[in-house]
């Protein structure tokens, strides 16, 4: 089998190479495993479009266009300083007018970034063609903008994420940095604040449009980097929400060292009664930390009802600790921001790690690193040592028993579907490790389903002849595997569903959908177990219309986007046929590796 390596996780620096994701002590590494699954044929990409000459900083962004459909999609909301959203203003902006003359700009003309094409990741570096996503830019926008940012599959996050940091061409009916504000902000509802920052700055910020310039604002906030700000601050003035953006050219001032207009833009913004006293302390905290700042500044948080972005950023930029019962009500996008900020304190970050692990946003490697971590940590807390010392058993067990019974063990301590699952992260190395003498009893479907969860499909697959058909973890193994299993039929779906206890029998209807769309079942005997299931795997929707036709249209990018927009939610919300027109479109587009794991991830988790 032809090797592949995907460099699917990006890193804290502005760099496109795999780096360190959670720091200190956390090292990202690739989400694949050398020899995962088998490479797609990549579509030869077409020519890359003609570079234009170098604009000058004041130049205007692209024409604007849209696309037959495109604005039936859920509508777009504009950001605030109280809103943890990008702003997905559909208005195509006119450039950079309030921008030039403003800024200094050092770079050569010769190393300007193009907006013909943007991201970090090459088809060298694990990234997608360049013509992932097609030509139809408005509408690809307009779908960024439309989804909430829960995607029920980890490896369906993985898949996007890769898409979206792709370095994809630019169509004509799009500006490069509208689409790259539109690419950041669904990373950033997605949890992903790292890469969503590597978007940001594959743009010059003299070339941001408005709608970068707001995105880039929530970018920087969700990192817990006040002074990324600084550049955005002549055009968030001019075109933003002002008076956000008039307390972060007092910090920019500040952190220049001038207290004078600092002190000045955040007595205009309190005197203007718009922004609540609280954001603004956390504005003069910040300051205080330049030494910009004339007085101490107290944070109370007890009138405080939510969580937004500026409250986070700030707060986790100048080490205020933010209380347990804001913690419990706060979007997920920022738990996994908390993981990913290395400022956060550990124990908020282990709070939010087994959600971030759950979602993809940490690999099984930086999981397990963060625990041993936070468990080398002075005093760590009682039940932590407890799990990481389990978890130390699984790798490190004196045979290949005592290392199986704290692999059990482990995955039976979390509480809540979420923590069992992220369980199975964190074992997937001990679970690939383990020889397939040992006793694992009849159905070991956990083991299977640990390996799985980091790509170990060749090594799960030397499991298979001890697996009885019609078992838990056959199912996973006859849609997991890299190679169809003999004997798979409308009669072993049958037995698998004897032995269903998912509602509704919804675990058999996803092997039945995985199985149709990887072709792993032929169509007599798919209609066959359908008709026994009760399922109708052939719904036409528009959704299903648009997958297929991106398949057709060989749109691998385009295709992760709709995959993703069909699993928002959770696995229980998810219909079969949504699986298996899914799984169907990755195979045909060359991304089979990735329609298998979503697809054994589906019997996993149901």
């Amino acid at each position: 089998m032809t090797k592949k390596l995907l460099a699917l996780t990006l890193g804290l620096s502005g760099t496109a190479l795999a780096a360190a994701l959670v720091l200190p002590a956390v090292a990202q590494e690739s989400l694949l495993p050398e020899g995962f699954g088998k490479p797609a044929d990549t579509p030869a990409p077409r020519p890359a479009p003609t570079p234009s000459p170098t604009p000058a900083p004041s130049s205007t962004a692209a024409p604007k266009g849209g696309q037959s459909g495109a604005t039936t999609l859920a509508p777009s909301t504009v950001a605030t300083l109280d809103s943890g959203d990008t702003d997905t203003s559909d208005e195509a902006s006119d450039g950079e007018e309030g921008t030039s003359g403003q800024l200094k700009y050092d770079l050569p003309p010769g190393a300007r970034r193009l907006l013909t094409r943007v991201g970090p990741l090459t088809p060298e570096t694990g990234g997608m063609a360049p013509d992932a996503f097609g030509v139809r830019g408005q509408y690809a926008a307009a779908i960024m903008r439309s989804m909430r940012g829960q995607v029920a599959s980890r490896w369906g996050q993985i898949l996007l994420r890769r898409a979206l940091a792709s370095a994809i061409d630019t169509p004509d009916t799009i500006s490069g940095a509208d689409l790259a504000a539109d690419r950041a902000g669904l990373l950033l509802r997605l949890g992903e604040s790292t890469t969503a920052r590597m978007i940001v700055q594959s743009v010059d910020y003299d070339r941001a449009t408005p709608r970068l310039v707001a995105t880039a604002q929530q970018t920087y906030l969700a990192n817990a980097d006040p002074s990324g700000l600084c550049p955005y601050v002549p055009a968030g003035l001019a075109h933003g929400d002002e008076q956000s953006w008039r307390l972060a050219a007092a910090m920019c001032a500040g952190m220049s060292g001038e207290a004078g207009p600092a002190g000045w833009a955040i007595g205009r913004v309190r005197s203007s009664g718009k922004i609540s006293n609280f954001d603004i302390l956390l504005a003069e905290r910040v300051l205080g930390a330049t030494g910009a700042g004339r007085r101490s500044t107290t944070i109370e948080w007890d009138k405080v009802g939510r969580l937004t972005s500026w409250r986070f950023g700030l707060a986790t930029a100048t080490g205020i600790d933010i209380p347990a019962p804001l913690r419990a009500t706060e979007a997920g996008s920022i738990r996994s921001w908390t993981v990913l900020a290395p400022m956060t304190p550990m124990g908020d970050r282990i709070a939010a790690a087994p959600y971030a692990a759950s979602r993809g946003v940490l690999s099984s490697e930086a999981y397990v690193s963060l625990l041993s971590a936070a468990s080398s940590e002075e005093e760590p807390p009682e039940a932590l040592a407890a799990q990481t010392d389990l978890l130390r058993s699984a790798f490190s067990g004196a045979n290949a028993a005592d290392r199986y019974t704290a692999m059990a063990e482990y995955w039976s301590v979390g509480t809540g579907a979420t923590a069992r699952y992220a369980a199975l992260v964190a074992t997937a190395r001990a679970a690939a490790a383990l020889p397939t003498g040992a006793d694992v009893g009849a159905d070991p479907w956990q083991l299977l389903g640990s390996m799985l969860t980091a790509g170990y499909d060749n090594r799960a697959v030397q499991w298979v002849s001890k697996l009885s058909v019609g078992g838990h973890g056959w199912g996973i193994m006859a849609v997991g595997s890299p190679r169809p299993l003999t004997g798979v039929g409308a009669g072993s779906i049958g037995s698998f569903a004897s032995d269903d206890d998912s509602a509704e029998t919804l675990r058999s209807k996803f092997l039945l959908a995985g199985l149709a769309g990887l072709g792993r079942i032929d169509a007599g005997q798919a209609s066959s177990a359908a008709s026994d299931l009760g399922v109708d795997l052939g719904k036409q929707t528009r959704w299903t219309r648009a997958i297929s036709e991106a398949a057709q249209r060989r749109e691998p990018g385009m295709v992760a986007l709709l995959a993703a927009a069909g699993m928002q939610g959770e696995w229980d919300k998810i219909p079969p046929y949504h699986l298996y027109h899914i799984v169907r479109a990755l195979h045909d587009v060359g991304l089979d590796a990735e329609a298998r794991m979503i697809a054994a991830e589906a019997l996993v988790r149901v």
